[in-house]
């Protein structure tokens, strides 16, 4: 199955899990996962959340930026892989000036 993002809406969304800043994103969702194309906007940040049914993997495309996870402090930037196991948090924030654009998938756990 190919997943053809240039098909797919992009959304534009303000504060996304109670952070702060523009989100750019195209997903794709089912009941098992959910893929996103995404960018997130310099100076943005996705707010501090916790995983409790689900895990997280992003690779990063594109920027510059740090993660908030669980009580640690992680910088990334282009071709970094940031993993957020089920039961643990994190939040995302751009440090850079330009978009930091991400490909991320979100595991549900049945």
């Amino acid at each position: 199955m190919i997943i053809d993002y240039s098909q797919i809406t992009e959304e534009s969304l303000m504060g996304f899990k109670g952070g702060n800043g523009q989100l750019d994103t195209r997903n794709f969702v089912d009941a098992n996962n959910k893929i996103m194309m995404s960018r997130l906007k310099p100076g943005a940040n996705i707010g501090y959340h916790s995983h409790d049914q689900n895990s997280e993997i992003i690779y990063i495309l594109s920027g510059e930026g740090h993660f908030e996870y669980d009580d640690t402090t992680e910088k990334v930037k282009a071709g970094d892989v940031h993993y957020c196991p089920m039961g643990h948090s994190h939040a995302f924030y751009n440090d850079g000036t330009e978009d930091l654009a991400y490909f991320a998938i979100v595991g549900e756990h049945h």
